[in-house]
């Protein structure tokens, strides 16, 4: 399998050598919160949960969440960071180890809301295809996938090189990934949030149709 492997996530999360955790949810889930594009009784999944910022604010607006992650180290630190939330295990708050491309919902259990923060650029885009398509069964026309996508070009690009994580989301590639066939898009700008180590996110909402 191309890109890293589980140990890689698992040392990572075991060691604490996340630099992409803010330490807090992201500013862009607070800001779709507060303009009602979640709503309170949706299923949201949020796969490449990390150690569990978004499922804490999500399920605290009454929305019902379930976490994904591959690293089991990941799975502990997201649980344990919804049991100090007083939210507890069980639903409305599930988190589950799992591999994205393969992983499927329940029937019952099929959401409304796919959130995609961080699990897209920490897979090697030899994956993309294949998780896009998963994306695109997870959710029912008319299913959202609130989508931020990775900035994170490297000098070495210009050469051919792809590196990561993360890996860089040009958003030509995300409009061939996530196609108008299948896929709503809204119109840009789109709104960019900048991150401490330097890259940024551009947000983009995306519907199925």
């Amino acid at each position: 399998m191309a890109g890293p492997t589980l140990d890689f996530w698992q040392q990572r999360f075991e060691r604490g050598q996340t630099p992409w955790d803010r330490g807090a949810p992201h500013p862009q889930l607070q800001a779709w919160l507060a303009a009602g594009v979640l709503r309170a009784g949706q299923r949201v999944l949020v796969p490449g949960c990390g150690s569990g910022h978004e499922l804490v604010v999500l399920a605290g607006r009454g929305l019902q969440v379930r976490g994904l992650d591959y690293a089991p180290a990941a799975v502990e630190q997201a649980r344990a960071r919804v049991r100090a939330a007083g939210l507890g295990d069980a639903p409305p708050v599930a988190v589950e180890q799992a591999d994205v491309l393969d992983w499927q919902p329940a029937e019952a259990e099929v959401p409304d809301v796919v959130y995609e923060q961080t699990c897209l650029c920490a897979l090697h885009p030899d994956h993309w295809q294949r998780y896009a398509a998963q994306l695109a069964l997870w959710l029912r026309p008319g299913g959202l996938l609130l989508a931020l996508f990775m900035q994170a070009r490297r000098e070495s690009a210009g050469g051919g090189m792809v590196e990561g994580p993360p890996y860089h989301g040009d958003i030509n590639a995300m409009r061939a990934l996530f196609p108008s066939t299948l896929w709503d898009w809204p119109a840009p700008p789109y709104a960019a949030t900048a991150h401490e180590q330097g890259w940024q996110e551009l947000a983009v909402a995306l519907r199925r149709r």
